[in-house]
């Protein structure tokens, strides 16, 4: 979403390209606990949402795009509400590494798109470019240790069961054309039965833990003020690179086109 991360450095009549890796931040927390809403607010204060998606420092991935293909079988049992999309297994992991890779190493990536009405992977890809600052947020973001290891900073969403269970009732019913009585059946049967499993023991990793979601402005603002510290730093430094001969700021790409992750 940001523009190209590398810079160039001309000594002695040879150009060398220098990687800067972008800060990733792993956002995590349960099912409709607030994790994009807390990532877009974060955005909004940064005043990055106003930035063209080439300029923007800073990015959001979710682990919702990451859901493996389904077999005709698993398809068959998701259309009836009877695929558990909350459990590790659901989430294609090897994908996640080789895109945080690809991010780590200042290149452009290709994100799937996830149609949550079929459950399946869309035709088409977002495209996220390099940035200063990732954040990726999902319900496990933090159950892979070599996943969770990327991360130089977690924040664990905590929110009132009962009011991740109505948002979650009002999502699927209004945007993902569930029956209620479906719904309840599947928070029952996978959804919280997996939260107590394997998304609530990883709240130990966080850094930091937001409860209440994006209605702690508190919190948000505090985490807020340390990505602007980083972005001021990392400026700072490319501009005192600059003056001392050291690098030149980075150029920002203008001819590729995208559109925001989910």
């Amino acid at each position: 979403m940001a523009g190209d991360s590398e810079t160039h450095l001309t000594d002695r009549g040879e150009n060398i390209n220098i990687i800067r890796q972008p800060f990733l931040i792993g956002v995590s927390g349960g099912t409709a606990s607030g994790k994009s809403s807390v990532c877009e607010k974060i955005m909004e204060l940064l005043g990055q949402n106003k930035i063209d998606h080439h300029q923007r420092q800073v990015a959001i991935l979710s682990q919702d795009s990451f859901y493996k293909v389904l077999t005709p079988e698993q398809k068959a049992k998701a259309l009836k509400g009877q695929f558990n999309f909350d459990h590790p297994d659901a989430f294609d992991n090897e994908l996640i590494m080789q895109t945080l890779r690809q991010i780590l190493q200042g290149k452009t990536v290709q994100i799937p798109v996830y149609d949550f009405v079929t459950h399946s992977r869309k035709e088409e890809f977002v495209t996220v470019y390099p940035a200063d600052v990732v954040l990726f947020e999902g319900i496990l973001m933090f159950y892979s240790q070599e996943i969770r290891d990327l991360f130089q900073m977690k924040l664990f969403v905590d929110t009132d069961p009962d009011t991740r269970l109505s948002r979650r009732v009002l999502r699927d019913i209004s945007e993902r054309g569930r029956e209620l009585e479906q719904v309840l059946a599947q928070y029952i049967t996978f959804v919280k039965p997996a939260f107590e499993e394997f998304c609530l023991p990883t709240k130990k990793y966080a850094d930091v833990i937001i409860p209440r979601g994006a209605d702690n402005l508190v919190a948000i603002n505090l985490i807020v003020q340390h990505i602007q510290d980083i972005l001021n730093g990392g400026l700072s430094k490319r501009h005192n690179g600059c003056m001392n001969g050291h690098s030149t700021p980075r150029q920002r790409r203008t001819s590729e086109s995208s559109s925001r992750p989910h």
